[in-house]
């Protein structure tokens, strides 16, 4: 299989929010069938990491400047609020979607929502740092914008 026959196993980015599928395991539930709460991070988690994934494919040479501003970059959680709404269970496919909030100098706040069909069942606020070489840095200016996506929350300030 080519990559373009291939699914689109990191989701794929639509009207600059990060849609990804997944399906619910045995393992991700706990004794009474339902989703163990922690996991919810671990799908949200994967979500963020192939939203930046999809955009440095997209924009490659922007994640090479950005390496060459800030060696060794990385973004690191700041803080997390979850809002826990209905339960997923085994099987279910839900889908985890990572959209820009708002994007600063040296942070970006991602919302997120997990949903199976038209059922919200998480939803949280997720406020990362750009760090490099152990400490917070204002993210490149043309990194910034891509991960804006042209909204108007994510406009430069």
């Amino acid at each position: 299989m080519t990559a373009a026959q291939l699914p689109a196993l990191d989701g794929e980015i639509r009207d600059g929010r990060h849609v990804m599928a997944v399906r619910v395991y045995y393992e991700d539930t706990d004794f009474s069938g339902i989703v163990y709460h922690a996991n919810y991070l671990r799908f949200m988690e994967r979500g963020r990491t192939n939203f930046l994934r999809l955009l440095g494919a997209d924009q490659r040479g922007l994640f090479e400047e950005a390496a060459k501003e800030a060696p060794g970059f990385a973004f690191v959680v700041r803080s997390m609020a979850l809002e826990f709404r209905k339960p997923a269970r085994m099987d279910d496919v839900i889908l985890v979607t990572t959209a820009p909030a708002e994007v600063k100098g040296a942070s970006i706040t991602l919302h997120q929502t997990v949903t199976r069909g038209d059922d919200l069942l998480v939803e949280a606020q997720v406020r990362v740092a750009f760090v490099s070489g152990g400490r917070a840095r204002p993210i490149p200016k043309a990194l910034r914008l891509a991960m804006a996506g042209g909204s108007a929350a994510g406009a430069p300030g």
